[in-house]
């Protein structure tokens, strides 16, 4: 039986996952390309639109890929996520116990309603693939790649999450609610047990590894590195931004569009790959002043501004 092409392993993962979480295609390519790019992911949206199912279904379709879950609340403390060292009395020493970060997906579930002190416990961990315990460095499994949910930042009991943190994210994804047809689906795929439940692998570590390395090979000209460094250096320049994106978010952008490439079948990215994931990878690393947001101004519309205003190479 012939090895699957990277394409062949994308299409199945993809279907795979749009049998439980109906209407979301779009959401699941960039997920998807999120996960061979090594970025992590923020989903902000409203309770109940699939957030959790989303982040299961993509771990139970890919065999021997661990998945962990924390759910953040105001007493969740950084030891929780990170590990403990307890005394063990019979050898008269402290064993390291591990927390949930060491894991290939990690849910970090309502991340908003924790402190900002256990937030900020997942930063090394997700910019250096490493956490630092007790004066300890230890290596987190590769791919590690954090899920983080949050509800709108207005809801009672949350916390924003800091600029440190977003910037962090390669993407921020929002799934929305499905058209009426695909709500049916949904419940008409829940009538017995949960769907996830009866979910069943349809691709390998090995096979997530190989396609990280054919993303990783995929080529980016000189002009398009242009073209993305001129992207988030636009954001610099706009009054109402009080905190522009960062050269890590031209990185993420083009690690993100070489991934999206590799799922079209193509060897290079194109201007449309940047264009596609600029609003996801930049909008949610800006700061607007608080005049712009009285406003109605959003971070999304100055991306597409600038996506309009840059020219584009030919």
């Amino acid at each position: 039986m012939p090895e699957p092409t990277p394409q062949q392993v994308y299409q199945n993962i993809r279907k795979n996952v749009s049998e439980i979480i109906h209407g979301q295609e779009v959401i699941v390519r960039k997920l998807l390309a999120a996960l061979l790019s090594g970025s992590h992911v923020l989903l902000e949206d409203y309770p109940g639109t699939g957030k959790t199912t989303l982040a299961k279904a993509i771990a139970v379709s890919i065999t021997g890929m661990d998945f962990k879950r924390v759910q953040f609340t105001p007493d969740l403390l950084p030891s929780d996520i990170l590990g403990v060292s307890i005394f063990d009395p019979r050898n008269q020493e402290f064993k390291f116990h591990a927390g949930p970060v060491f894991t290939h997906v990690l849910l970090a579930d309502e991340i908003n309603r924790a402190s900002p002190r256990t937030q900020s416990a997942l930063l090394e961990a997700m910019g250096e693939r490493q956490v630092t315990i007790e004066g300890k460095h230890h290596s987190l499994t590769r791919p590690f790649f954090v899920i983080a949910t949050q509800n709108p930042v207005e809801f009672r009991g949350t916390y924003p999450l800091p600029e440190a943190q977003m910037d962090r994210f390669g993407m921020q994804l929002a799934l929305g609610y499905v058209d009426r047809m695909d709500e049916i689906a949904i419940l008409n795929a829940q009538q017995g047990n949960h769907p996830v439940d009866g979910m069943k692998p349809c691709a390998s570590l090995e096979d997530i590894e190989k396609l990280i390395k054919a993303a990783e090979d995929i080529r980016v000209s000189e002009e398009l590195m242009g073209y993305i460094v001129d992207l988030v250096a636009a954001t610099r320049d706009i009054p109402e931004v009080q905190l522009a994106a960062s050269p890590r978010a031209a990185l993420s952008l083009m690690k993100a569009a070489r991934a999206v490439a590799l799922f079209d079948g193509r060897e290079f990215i194109t201007p449309d790959d940047i264009q596609e994931l600029a609003p996801d990878v930049i909008a949610h690393r800006l700061v607007l002043d608080p005049q712009a947001k009285f406003s109605g101004l959003t971070a999304r519309q100055i991306v597409d501004e600038v996506l309009t205003a840059v020219d584009v190479p030919v």
